[in-house]
């Protein structure tokens, strides 16, 4: 990977940090009574519960009254996010090492579509290690419910270029999907598009 010229790092949270595990929170969802989570998980329905959530144009617990509905009895808030989180399995320490070393070269920032759930559930259980909290690990967080965007609309990377005042070109963009790469690529952001649950620390090994 050419890392020539580049100062900013762009780095995505779940699949290319958090291992996800769809079927798990299927499964979980299932028992609680939903028979059309895929309904509940389609990210590309600009109505439904998920990309609102993600997009902050719900709360969660609108979220929470959603899934009620779709499940059509009474269940509790703690029920509906343990199945929720149960979508995010770890961030290998590996890659929490690997974070802290990047910010001795790098800028390091946080891109995620993402939700206060999985976000609040992410800082409490899967960050912190050692002595190191969240804002250990990144100059800023770019969260998609708090900036009402999200990846891969153009809006979301134009924010953080002039947010955070940084070039494009200077700029290294993770994530798993090709769809949000295409996006950044559009603006003159470099990008690789990781596999899921890839170490992609050979990205930044010296030759």
């Amino acid at each position: 990977m050419k890392s020539k010229g580049i100062k900013n790092l762009l780095i995505d949270l779940g699949g290319v940090l958090i291992n996800l595990d769809r079927q798990r929170c299927i499964g979980n969802f299932q028992k609680l009574g939903i028979r059309n989570v895929e309904d509940l998980l389609d990210i590309h329905n600009p109505n439904g519960l998920l990309l609102q959530q993600e997009k902050g144009l719900i709360t969660p617990a609108e979220f929470r009254d959603g899934v009620r509905q779709m499940i059509g009895k009474a269940v509790s808030d703690t029920q509906i996010d343990a199945a929720w989180n149960s979508f995010l399995v770890d961030i290998p320490t590996h890659k929490l090492d690997l974070l802290l070393k990047l910010r001795e070269k790098y800028v390091v920032y946080l891109l995620s579509n993402t939700n206060q759930i999985h976000w609040d559930w992410a800082c409490i259980h899967l960050f912190p290690y050692r002595t190191f909290k969240v804002e250990d690990y990144f100059e800023k967080t770019y969260l998609s419910f708090e900036m009402q965007m999200a990846k891969p609309e153009p809006e979301i990377f134009k924010a953080i270029i002039e947010d955070a005042g940084i070039e494009p070109k200077e700029t290294l963009f993770i994530d798993d999907s090709e769809m949000n790469c295409k996006a950044a690529q559009n603006l003159g952001i470099s990008t690789y598009t990781a596999k899921e649950g890839e170490d992609w620390s050979h990205l930044f090994n010296s030759k």
